[in-house]
């Protein structure tokens, strides 16, 4: 078996797009969530969300390079190629049939879908755009970061809801360890920050309706009362540790472990006992051959819905016992990026093991007593941690669980 290492990040996020920004502004506390500006909310109930805002695409494509692009692909595009320009890879020197992309999303062009169904309402059949199809697909992001950078390997779109991002890098980690690939971009991208994606949430009671942001996504709060949508992107640049030798690539950290496990139990609904996610990291420890006290750090799903941070704080007790773990979830910052929320979270567990600093859960005041875990709150803590951990979990009963080592 092949060992496998990131060599490159890349992100598009309502704290920014710049890795080390995002880093900073979470341990600085600092929060996106603001008043929704991209449609008029007067008819709904949530006001708030974590929306990309100051992202100068014209500094990565030209805009006619992106005009057929939904945003989410837009997105992904974006986020791959700051992670491959971080990644310092020259990809006319490599063998492009073993560089692969595994490229996901929760939802996909819902946007591109709103404004198609409107224009055929306003204007009839014969005005839907040629191409309304290929830019609502949810496998196109992937599709076009490879055409983008010529990757003839494999190339797939894992959709496990909110687990995506997540479950797209331990994908990519599990080919390059079987060697079916050298290098893989892995990641994930959202942009559902829309009338219809909005309305669909606000709709199921999943979205919090509070009007203050610092008291509107507040996982292991006792007063949580729902998630706040965020969007962007995710993407990582994953290697054959050999391969990125070769190169002289610069390693920043090693990928040991992933486990992915299903409820079987509800459509939208986690167990009610934790099981698929406490089989999911249990998995996951068994593959990097590690007990759960080497465990330094979690960034955990953590929504702000009642009922995923209980059910998810029961079972990190099942699986860490009396290890006094440190969690956080920085969906206190940044909201709920959905598909992509896992690599982006990634991406912050990578930047906790090289910098030593855990980022905090912000806003979090009272937590709530079925949530007795040991949360991160305002003060960030400085430890040289070897392993972490990150979790998602997705709609359909998707439990998935991915640990990182400190590279040395």
């Amino acid at each position: 078996m092949r060992r496998v290492v990131i060599t490159g990040m890349g992100a598009v996020t309502p704290l920014g797009h710049d890795v080390d920004q995002v880093y900073r502004r979470i341990l600085n506390g600092d929060c996106a969530i603001e008043p929704i500006s991209s449609f008029d909310t007067s008819d709904y109930r949530v006001k708030l969300a974590a929306e990309v805002r100051d992202l100068n695409m014209d500094e990565y494509f030209s805009p006619r390079e992106l005009k057929f692009n939904d945003r989410y692909t837009q997105f992904a595009r974006i986020a791959s190629k700051i992670a491959l320009t971080h990644a310092k890879l020259d990809t006319d020197v490599i063998n492009k049939d073993r560089f692969g992309v595994i490229m996901s999303t929760g939802i996909g062009g819902i946007g591109s879908f709103e404004k198609a169904m409107e224009s055929m309402i306003t204007n009839g059949v014969t005005r839907v755009s040629p191409f309304f199809i290929p830019m609502t697909l949810v496998n196109l992001a992937a599709g076009i970061v490879a055409i983008d950078h010529q990757a003839m390997g494999e190339c797939s779109c894992v959709v496990t809801g909110c687990a995506a991002g997540t479950s797209s890098i331990g994908e990519a980690f599990r080919r390059i360890k079987h060697g079916e690939q050298d290098i893989m971009i892995a990641g994930a991208s959202e942009a559902s920050i829309t009338p219809l994606g909005v309305g669909g949430f606000m709709a199921m009671r999943a979205l919090s309706e509070s009007t203050d942001k610092q008291r509107a996504s507040i996982p292991f709060d006792i007063d949580r009362s729902g998630f706040v949508m965020g969007e962007g992107a995710g993407s990582l640049i994953i290697e054959d540790l050999q391969h990125a030798l070769n190169r002289n690539a610069e390693i920043f950290a090693e990928i040991v472990g992933y486990g992915s496990a299903c409820d079987a139990y509800h459509m939208t609904a986690p167990s009610e006992d934790g099981a698929g996610i406490v089989k999911a990291m249990n998995i996951a420890l068994q593959e990097a051959n590690i007990s759960s006290s080497e465990i330094g750090y979690i960034n955990a799903h953590g929504t702000s819905t009642p009922l995923n941070d209980k059910t998810e704080a029961m079972a990190i007790r099942q699986v860490f016992k009396s290890h006094s773990v440190a969690v956080s979830s920085t969906k206190s910052h940044m909201g709920h990026l959905l598909g992509a929320c896992g690599a982006v979270e990634t991406i912050i567990c990578v930047k906790a093991l090289l910098t030593g600093w855990l980022p905090p859960t912000i806003h979090l005041e009272n937590q709530d007593p079925q949530c007795d875990i040991h949360v991160l709150t305002r003060a960030t803590r400085k430890e040289d941690i070897q392993y972490a951990m990150c979790n998602n979990l997705g709609f359909g009963g998707h439990n998935v669980s991915l640990i990182v080592k400190k590279w040395r």
